[in-house]
């Protein structure tokens, strides 16, 4: 959002709308309110996203649907002569930690148990914050949403690791490690929670700030 501070001693925070400006999402060009696309890269300019929450909620739906099989199925599957052997995320993790690789479970625990729960409630607070009164204040949900954008990067993780193991643990008919089905689940689930956070508009966050803030002035003047 885009903010101007007046001179004087009452001053206020003007957004972009309060001026008559719109922002492009796209490269960041400001232009008159009024304006439908942008003349810089032709994308669609809006003042606000008034689909944003729908998106958000469908996509959130769709990706923890897919993070519930995800964990229940097996993510790495690994044939040898004797046996074959399935495990699921949380398995492999402790699979590793009991072969002396604490580190390597650590992460895989980080990356495919905490941070995708953590995203998945965090993109839930700050939907449910812009249609209710929030104790949380606007830079530090602000704040939150930069943070599960740029989270977003690393979440794949997981994936990483079982290609990797996949592609050195080839010895044909003596062992072989292959992805499971969950890495297909697991990869939609990261994948709709990405377009999640994406299609949040954080402007909304401010909106309501200001509209409560405009509210309770008007109490005053009352």
């Amino acid at each position: 959002m885009v903010c101007m501070e007046l001179s004087g001693q009452n001053a206020d925070i003007k957004s972009a709308k309060d001026l008559g400006l719109v922002t492009c999402r796209r490269c960041s060009r400001v232009w008159p309110i009024e304006t439908e696309v942008c003349a810089r890269c032709g994308h669609a300019v809006q003042s606000r996203d008034i689909t944003s929450l729908q998106r958000v909620w469908a996509f959130w739906v769709l990706g923890f649907m897919c993070y519930i099989p995800a964990n229940m199925f097996p993510m790495l599957q690994t044939r040898t002569l004797l046996q074959v052997q399935e495990d699921t995320i949380i398995g492999g993790a402790v699979e590793l930690f009991h072969y002396g690789s604490p580190g390597v479970a650590a992460i895989i625990l980080i990356a495919s148990v905490v941070i995708p729960v953590a995203k998945f409630m965090a993109i839930a607070f700050l939907a449910i914050s812009v249609t209710r009164p929030s104790k949380v204040s606007p830079h530090q949900r602000t704040v939150l949403y930069e943070v599960v954008e740029y989270i977003g990067r690393w979440s794949m993780i997981d994936i990483f690791v079982v290609a990797i193991m996949a592609s050195l643990v080839q010895l044909n008919t003596l062992a072989a490690i292959n992805p499971g089905s969950a890495s297909l689940f697991f990869a939609l689930s990261v994948i709709f929670t990405m377009l999640s956070a994406q299609a949040f508009d954080s402007r909304m966050i401010w909106d309501v700030q200001a509209e409560a803030t405009d509210h309770h002035a008007g109490e005053t003047e009352t």
